[in-house]
């Protein structure tokens, strides 16, 4: 009988077996090498053992091209590694990681076998994301040595090592992985046993509902993939992830997670399936989503599916001024963003007084990027100057494009777009930045509903270079072509889609931010866990709790609920906690409380 582990403490893993010389196993092979183990690769053919192999030598002689290794550094880290095309050479390791395919008839084969090959002592990690641990385990004949080890790809580059125990993992197997990682220069999260972990089981739903709005044609999938970059600042499109993931991957992983979950936003996507099953599973066959160079590269190149550049488009209507209603910090940055441009600017609030205030913080703004100098004092100047206060929305009289900016409440822009239809001359456009509120409820409060559209600046406007442009069943084709144009004058981004709640972004977006809440409700991983596990395996700017502090606990639960009203989807409901936190008073940073505490200003 083995020795138990919880209270033996076991020696250093020196020497480690790999099984799976794939891309993820030849890069933790790597990880390992360079961090002085001793690594024995096992696959199933000498040719991928081959193959593996001159991965290495071109990644490691990459590392000491960028200074990242000395050429002896690399001598060693190769001298270290050796090849086997039997199970029987992980006889003398300390622990066993293997990165096989997704299935566990394969992985129970490799796991009954190891249990015949190595030491007692031996720890054995299963690389899965998407199969139980624990049933791993359960049909091993150690399985309080068996547990989870999932790096993320890149492995050499991406610092997220998730630690998986089952209720059959000794804490002593734990505590030496987690030693193990922490010297291999990466970041360990300890995460109980379930599809997707932490950061795939975020992840994962995400990109489902991503594929899920790309197969209901509400926009395009270069939209899709611009709006989460420069909407979120991710560093890659949820389509294109798809593709670099494997899409027959990303569907066996949400087949797992909703086999626990039984929530619909787990279940995989039809499109998932029909790419899969005609062989286009992303980058590796050379089409997923995109079409490639090859298979293998991450070039992409025109498809029947690109959209043509400089194809013909309806006219616009000449825009030579622009209202801006609202005083707030959107209004305030989207007036600066209109000026800057070129455009002659009216930013008309409920008071003068508060009109001066939106202008005197644009003159801040301003005066930071001369500090800074991005700016000439001489620029600011003229830009400030472009700028127009007004107390009262008759000074849009002559505006050719009015922009309202104000509360995200809906009855108080029905009152403004029943002002503006009254004062805009006729054939001026009508744009709402609403995030959340249905466009065609603006545009019925007018008699002019052909000429009112969507225009979603995101915050800092002046920074952000993102703009969501929304059409309603009742925009006029020359209102939707003025508002591209604008946009590109702006130097914006402009993406198009429907009138639906969220749009893109925040349809994207909050199901995320609301599944990480319900993480931490039902006491999976922490708060801390959760965010580390998104940055640093998901590579997302911030953690969704730090976001949701940023944005603000009301502002979150409010889109939530819109989106829950909408699409009538359980798994859209509030979390309970975000619920709690909200009636409390908790809203984030700016009331010093929400999921942490801040220092009050």
């Amino acid at each position: 009988m083995a020795t138990p582990l919880s209270d033996t403490p076991l020696s250093p893993l020196k020497t480690i077996a790999v099984i799976g010389l794939g891309t993820m196993g030849t890069g933790i092979t790597e990880v390992l090498a360079r961090a002085g183990r001793e690594v024995i690769g096992i696959d199933i053919g000498e040719a991928q053992t081959a193959k593996a192999l001159a991965a290495l030598e071109a990644a490691t002689a990459r590392a000491v091209e960028r200074g990242r290794l000395t050429e002896e550094e690399r001598a060693g880290a190769l001298a270290r590694v050796r090849t086997a095309t039997d199970l029987a050479a992980a006889a003398d390791a300390d622990l066993v990681i293997e990165v096989v395919p997704e299935s566990y008839e394969i992985k129970h084969q490799i796991f009954r076998e190891l249990d015949g090959i190595v030491r007692p002592e031996t720890i054995l990690a299963t690389g899965t994301n998407a199969l139980s641990v624990t049933r791993l385990a359960a049909d091993s004949a150690r399985p309080e040595r068996v547990l989870g080890l999932h790096f993320f790809n890149p492995a050499p580059a991406m610092k997220l090592v998730e630690v998986v125990s089952s209720v059959l993992t000794a804490p002593g197997a734990v505590a030496a992985v987690t030693d193990l990682a922490i010297e291999l220069g990466k970041e360990p999260v300890a995460v109980g046993d379930r599809p997707g972990f932490v950061a795939d089981g975020l992840l994962f739903g995400y990109l489902n509902q991503a594929a899920a709005m790309y197969e209901a044609r509400y926009a395009s999938r270069e939209d899709i993939d611009a709006a989460m970059r420069l909407g979120c600042g991710l560093p890659m499109g949820p389509l294109a992830l798809l593709d670099l993931i494997g899409v027959d991957t990303a569907r066996t992983v949400l087949e797992a997670m909703y086999a626990e979950s039984r929530d619909r936003l787990h279940a995989p996507a039809p499109v998932l399936k029909q790419l899969s099953e005609a062989g286009l599973t992303g980058r590796k066959a050379g089409r997923g989503f995109y079409t490639y160079e090859a298979p293998g590269s991450g070039t992409v190149v025109p498809d029947a599916l690109t959209p043509a550049e400089g194809a013909a488009a309806a006219a616009g209507r000449e825009v030579r001024s622009v209202g801006v209603a609202g005083s707030g910090t959107m209004a305030s940055g989207i007036a600066e963003v209109f000026a800057k441009a070129g455009y002659e600017v009216v930013l008309a609030a409920r008071s003068e007084e508060k009109a001066q205030t939106a202008k005197a913080r644009i003159g801040k703004s301003l005066a930071r990027s001369v500090d800074k100098g991005r700016l000439t004092a001489e620029a600011a100047a003229q830009i400030l100057d472009r700028i127009a206060p007004a107390g009262s929305y008759d000074a849009f009289a002559d505006v050719d494009l009015a922009v309202e900016a104000v509360a995200e409440d809906l009855e108080v822009k029905r009152q403004l777009f029943a002002t503006l239809d009254k004062v805009c001359k006729p054939g001026a456009v009508l744009a709402t930045t609403t995030s959340s509120l249905p466009v065609v409820a603006c545009a019925r409060a007018t008699s002019r509903p052909q000429d009112v559209i969507g225009m979603h600046f995101f915050n800092p406007a002046p920074a952000m270079k993102l703009v969501e442009v929304v059409r309603t069943v009742l925009t006029a084709d020359d209102v939707h072509a003025t508002v591209r144009e604008v946009c590109s004058r702006i130097r914006k981004h402009a993406v198009d889609c429907g009138d639906r709640a969220g749009f893109i972004v925040n349809a994207l977006l909050f199901p995320y931010l609301n599944n990480a809440i319900k993480m931490v409700q039902e006491h999976y991983a922490s708060l801390d866990e959760i965010d580390a596990a998104m940055r640093l395996g998901g590579g997302y700017p911030m953690g969704p709790f730090e976001l949701l502090d940023v944005v603000g606990l009301d502002v979150s639960l409010a889109i939530e609920k819109v989106l829950h009203r909408e699409f009538r989807d359980p798994g859209l409901a509030p979390a309970p906690l975000l619920e709690h936190l909200v009636a409390a008073g908790c809203l984030g940073r700016k009331t010093g409380r929400g999921f942490r505490e801040y220092a009050r200003r």
